[in-house]
């Protein structure tokens, strides 16, 4: 049984932020009904290709977007434009602990599916709303996605190569990280609620928005802004408060060297065969390496040029400095540490007889994250929810399929 296999939750979002908090949520064992609309479902459905291939190498209708956030739940479609639909979904949320979605501000009030609406009928529950804004402020009501807030943000203005070097501009990451933080902070909100609820009784609402967490998330850049006044520049993958902390050349290739204190940065020099840097007064301390950072970072790429990134990992693994690969991901999921952890898992699916899947990184020793079943297909779990939760019979749910509600 899993830590949270006594709670249901309502998940009325779609594409990334919601369906993330939703899946954490389903891996800790909560029961999680996935509400999509009839026909179309959740807009990553449709984002290929990759596709997911069945035994015979060809795709099937199931998108790799959507199949990283959508694990243990149940699909249920209905259309709660309609007034039936919306019927529907407040009995399902009468009987359910927390909803999550993420529609415009306002959006799910003319459904009558809003937290003031749904609290009447379940003060207990806890509604969780993710926008890209918020629920207040002058851009409470426009729409936001992870690229925009990465560059409104500010973290695009932090990630990129410096003014003056090629390529030189503002980079967004590599996945939809503001999206994927939304989605952790959300499930962070959502237990404290739970906790709240036990000790004190009652549900609430709870009012997550991107934009708030990227600012959040900006963590020490923040910090070095407000403290000073002045706005971080980009360093590419150099770090703006440890020198050294980046990437350097080898004879075959890249490495990443993260010197955290001066007695790593003695190590690493011996290494190198450069024991005099340790005791140079321009690098003998952190706050000076930054302040010589111009000096000490090309004495650093002459000296890598001539030893292998395995020879360079290898050497400074031994003398107890931090540093490591560039890998893709196929060395990733190669890796003899990513493969001991169980990173790579597989769930049985009925269109491609095994489905590939990240396993969560959350670690329980009591009650540990249970894989109970892929992400499913759109509708998957209509007549089994219906039935069970409802009480509806099956006479029923074929007429309501008959009208076109789910």
């Amino acid at each position: 049984m899993g830590a949270l296999s006594h709670l249901r939750v309502l998940d009325l979002s779609r594409v990334l932020a919601g369906p993330w908090s939703g899946q954490i949520l389903a891996d800790l064992g909560a029961e999680v009904i996935k509400v999509e609309r009839p026909g179309n479902g959740d807009d990553t459905r449709a984002w290929g290709p990759p596709f997911l291939k069945d035994a015979y190498g060809e795709n099937t209708s199931e998108a790799a977007y959507y199949l990283s956030a959508n694990r243990n739940k149940q699909s249920v479609t209905i259309d709660f434009t309609r007034p039936e639909g919306q019927k529907l979904v407040r009995e399902l949320a009468a009987k359910s602990d927390i909803l999550i979605e993420n529609f415009k501000v306002g959006g799910l009030a003319a459904y009558g599916l809003d937290y003031e609406t749904l609290k009447d009928a379940n003060p207990n529950l806890i509604y969780c709303s993710i926008t890209g804004f918020g629920q207040t402020g002058p851009y409470a009501k426009r729409a936001g996605y992870d690229f925009m807030i990465q560059g409104l943000g500010g973290l695009m203005s932090l990630t990129g190569r410096p003014e003056g070097d090629e390529g030189a501009g503002p980079v967004k990451v590599g996945v939809a990280l503001t999206d994927i933080l939304t989605g952790l902070y959300s499930t962070v909100a959502i237990l404290a609620a739970l906790a709240h609820r036990e000790h004190v009784g009652g549900g609430q609402h709870i009012d997550m928005a991107l934009l708030d967490v990227q600012v959040a998330c900006l963590a020490n850049q923040a910090m070095n802004y407000l403290t000073t006044g002045n706005a971080p520049k980009r360093l590419g993958n150099a770090h703006p408060n440890i020198v050294p902390y980046q990437d350097f050349p080898t004879a075959d290739g890249d490495f990443i060297l993260t010197v955290g204190n001066d007695g790593q940065f003695r190590k690493f020099a011996e290494v190198a065969g450069q024991p005099q840097w340790a005791d140079d007064p321009r690098f003998v301390t952190n706050k000076l390496r930054v302040a010589n950072r111009a000096a000490l970072i090309p004495l650093i790429r002459q000296a890598t040029v001539f030893k292998t990134t395995a020879e360079w990992v290898a050497q400074l693994e031994q003398a107890g400095v931090p540093c490591g690969p560039i890998n893709d991901l196929a060395q990733v999921f190669a890796d003899p540490q990513v493969k001991a952890r169980g990173l790579a898992i597989e769930l049985p699916h009925v269109l491609a007889g095994m489905v590939p899947q990240v396993a969560s990184p959350i670690r329980l020793s009591e009650t540990p994250v249970e894989y109970r079943s892929a992400p499913p297909l759109l509708g998957e779990h209509t007549l089994e929810v219906l039935q069970r939760v409802l009480g509806l019979d099956a006479v029923a749910v074929a007429a309501f399929k008959e009208a076109g509600v789910l």
